[in-house]
């Protein structure tokens, strides 16, 4: 058994995932650990978790020997450098899924407060008054919620919100329109035809240059007179000095807030008044929420350290949990190829061909192409290969890799991958696809037509097309005691070269290679393990 990884934790998350990593790898908890400390013990540790206060920039990665992975428990990485990280082939995962649902509750919990003015009556009846026509308020039933940013948030929000019986659009440049219809949400092409429309408007968008201050003095003229306004996603989308005007002007009947421009916010003139609720950047902070985060950043360290798809690495290409779904078997069967063919060939690659053909070519394919040359590596490099570092070592090596698309069926099949690997001694092709059970399956190999599905013990037999091979072959590994589970052929012409390939129960030694290849009519005979 292999000397087990270690993992440090330098900010707090939850005991379950700590759990988690123990049962994979040496855990050190070092919640308190001083900066000095950290750079002087970093270089032990192949992973580190983080929330947002420990900054992995360029000096702590350069001191960090074996580190493959950080995992971020939480969604922000400004505090993570992230070309260095991929430079040194180190991924870096966030864990953007975790918090949604309670980021997409406290936003619905803040419209329904202003809509019944529920914090300013509850503070009123406490200090002793009572007035029920004072606190007067709207229904949300029938009312237009506008929504900018359709992403996981802001998706969950126009689900709920639609079964209140209000009118959901949203205004997202990035999302497809399919994603709309599935959401029973009007598209609105321009901010400004969402913000005229609207009586309420939440806000569900990451902070860039782009989005930073998007809703100013301008976007509120157009406003309704008395529109509500939520924003749980980031501080100084809503520009403050402008909502503080809008809410005096009487323009702004409310808003909601649970993100400032500054944090901790507490002199803050907004907070003065009655119809802005507050609250302290609390859209994660439910039990389920940090559960999730701290379990999701563990099972990413884990499966980043086992060499594993890492679905939420924010430096590889980014695809959709629904995306990454659809590609998985793709992505598995593009690292067992290019493991087969480097343990069939050995040849030094100096360029990857790969050509999608027909449903697959309309994907996102970067993804199952890095997966290849994965496997392609996997057997000559030292370190572990990733899904980070795989094309960085292939450039090292000189390997060039280009992906094509090809929109038309592949000589009858609707979904098909080629691939050509250029070598010093020639070019050689591998070709496979998804079986209608969606299981990965190599079709071709040298121009030989098989049908196989790639199995951890593997056998390629290189023979003439001649009675009697089958049968040694079949003998030898009866004596062996290896039983067969699939045989196929491939042939191009009666009596000339054939390729057989096996899948087994078990491994095969060179001795019983040796056998196989003492028939006169065998030329060839390879184990592959994957």
């Amino acid at each position: 058994m292999g000397k087990r990884k270690k993992v440090i934790i330098t900010e707090r998350i939850d005991e379950e995932g700590i759990k988690l990593l123990q049962k994979h790898l040496d855990v050190d908890v070092c919640l308190d650990i001083s900066r000095e400390e950290l750079l002087k013990r970093i270089h032990e540790y192949d992973a580190i978790i983080v929330r947002s206060a420990t900054k992995v920039n360029k000096e702590l990665i350069s001191f960090a020997e074996k580190l493959k992975v950080v995992g971020r428990a939480g969604n922000g990485t400004d505090n993570i450098d992230l070309p260095e990280a991929t430079k040194r082939g180190i991924i870096v995962a966030n864990t953007p899924d975790s918090n949604t649902m309670s980021a997409a509750e406290l936003a619905i919990g803040l419209l329904m407060a202003q809509s019944r003015n529920i914090p300013q009556a509850n503070g009123y009846i406490k200090s002793g008054k009572w007035e029920r026509n004072r606190f007067k308020g709207v229904e949300l039933y029938n009312k237009t919620l506008g929504i900018i940013g359709l992403g996981r948030i802001g998706s969950l929000v126009a689900t709920r919100m639609n079964a209140f019986g209000m009118k959901v659009i949203a205004y997202d440049p990035y999302i497809s329109d399919e994603r709309f219809k599935r959401f029973n949400v009007e598209k609105k092409s321009t901010l400004k035809e969402l913000i005229e429309e609207s009586d309420f408007i939440t806000v569900h968008t990451p902070k860039t240059k782009e989005t930073y201050g998007m809703i100013g003095e301008k976007e509120i003229a157009w406003m309704k007179p008395g529109i509500r306004l939520v924003n749980d996603a980031r501080g100084g989308i809503i520009n403050e000095k402008a909502l503080l005007k809008g809410i005096q002007s009487g323009k702004i009947a409310s808003a909601g807030l649970d993100v400032h421009e500054e944090e901790p916010s507490i002199n803050n003139p907004l907070f003065e008044l009655d119809n802005v609720i507050v609250t302290p950047h609390i859209g994660a902070s439910t039990i389920e929420a940090q559960i999730n985060v701290g379990v999701t950043a563990s099972e990413q360290v884990i499966n980043a350290l086992n060499g594993e798809i890492v679905p939420n690495a924010v430096n590889l290409p980014t695809m959709h949990r629904d995306e990454l779904a659809a590609m998985k078997p793709y992505i598995e069967l593009m690292e067992k190829l290019g493991k087969i063919y480097y343990q069939l060939y050995q040849n030094p690659i100096e360029h990857v061909s790969i050509e999608y053909w027909g449903s697959i070519g309309k994907q996102d394919t970067e993804m199952s192409t890095i997966a290849f040359v994965k496997g392609l590596l996997e057997p000559v490099v030292e370190d572990k290969v990733n899904y980070i570092n795989a094309m960085i070592l292939a450039e090292q090596r000189g390997m060039g890799v280009e992906q094509r698309k090809m929109k038309e069926n592949y000589d009858g099949y609707t979904d098909y991958i080629e691939i050509k690997i250029k070598t010093k001694e020639g070019t050689f092709k591998i070709g496979g696809n998804l079986s209608s059970k969606r299981e990965g399956r190599l079709m071709n190999i040298e121009g030989y037509e098989v049908d196989v599905n790639p199995s951890k013990h593997m056998l390629f037999i290189k023979n003439m097309d001649v009675p009697g091979v089958i049968g040694h072959i079949g003998m030898v590994l009866g004596e062996e005691k290896i039983n067969v589970a699939t045989m196929q052929v491939g042939r191009n012409a009666i009596g000339e070269k054939a390729l057989m390939v096996l899948t087994i129960d078990d491994a095969v030694s060179n001795k019983s290679l040796e056998k196989v290849m003492k028939k006169e009519n065998v030329l060839s005979a390879k184990y592959v393990k994957l």
